[in-house]
């Protein structure tokens, strides 16, 4: 978190930033944080606000001592963006069959496969918020057929969308390949399960890009070994970084990515940093402020 002090001084000069080991942090008034010890936040008397530097605050929001303040999270326009891009070089991937071309590869085959229309690939995306919708809307522009699925019903432009648990069957059996932007909640831990890819069309294509207890990597396991889902890219896991050994460096058909689809700068998360610990001074509104009973 050193890498975040800078950024914060340069964006309000006037606050006093420590480390929460550098030295007794219990004058804080704002705990800014990814992953913090359970009780950490707790052990801070003087504690006003609590500040993750990430769009997820899943790892806050487990703590069963998390104090009883506001909790702020990081929105940055480029992260829809860089989300987006990510996205876009999965469904590409799929769709030319670079997969099927790399494994070619390995065996020193040539062989062109047929070049496809995107009108002819459904891509469901499973959560349209900000970021969801952003990637929907651009997948729709390149020319794909685009579903979306959300808690609550939402409105896309050229986007077919279902809702709640009456619509996740339905939106599934139509998708070829099947993207998770969703906000980690009890209604969505381990949503991404073998009874899901059982409704999926044989063989289609999983890019998970959400939060690392959406999957249940045995689950996955099994569904590319059986080929019922056909290929996918993991962006997210429980554990950071994936422990040397599991299973999932030698899944078949299986890309494993370092977290890396979209990550918010130094200075977008240092200015909304600083911004909000001005408001709390001001004692006027926050920013982004995470509604807790929903978990985003």
């Amino acid at each position: 978190m050193s890498h975040l002090v800078p950024p914060i001084l340069r964006a309000a000069p006037e606050l006093d930033v420590v480390l929460h080991d550098a030295r007794s942090p219990c004058d804080a008034e704002v705990a800014v944080c990814w992953n913090p010890p359970a009780g950490a936040l707790a052990s801070l008397p003087k504690l006003r606000l609590v500040h993750s530097i990430a769009a997820g605050v899943d790892n806050i929001l487990s703590d069963p001592a998390l104090p009883a303040v506001p909790l702020c999270r990081v929105v940055d326009p480029q992260h829809a963006r860089g989300m987006s891009e990510f996205v876009t070089w999965g469904v590409l991937h799929y769709h030319r069959q670079l997969d099927r071309v790399m494994a070619n590869q390995r065996l020193e085959r040539w062989f062109r496969h047929d070049q496809r229309d995107p009108s002819g690939c459904s891509v469901g995306i499973m959560g349209l918020g900000e970021i969801g919708s952003r990637v929907a809307t651009d997948l729709q522009r390149l020319g794909f057929t685009v579903r979306g699925w959300a808690r609550n019903t939402r409105e896309l432009p050229g986007v077919a969308t279902y809702a709640g648990p009456q619509g996740f069957r339905p939106f599934l059996q139509g998708t070829d390949i099947l993207v998770c932007l969703l906000p980690l909640t009890d209604e969505t831990r381990w949503i991404l399960n073998a009874a899901t890819f059982e409704h999926l069309p044989p063989g289609a294509k999983l890019i998970h890009v959400g939060r690392g207890e959406h999957l249940v990597h045995l689950d996955l396991i099994t569904a590319l070994t059986s080929g019922q889902i056909g290929g996918a890219i993991v962006d997210v896991f429980p554990a950071e970084p994936l422990p040397a050994g599991d299973a999932l460096w030698r899944a078949p058909n299986l890309i494993v990515t370092p977290h890396m689809a979209s990550v918010a700068s130094s200075e977008t998360i240092g200015m909304q940093v600083a911004h909000n610990a001005r408001l709390l001074t001001r004692g006027e509104p926050l920013q982004n402020v995470v509604d807790v009973s929903r978990g985003y």
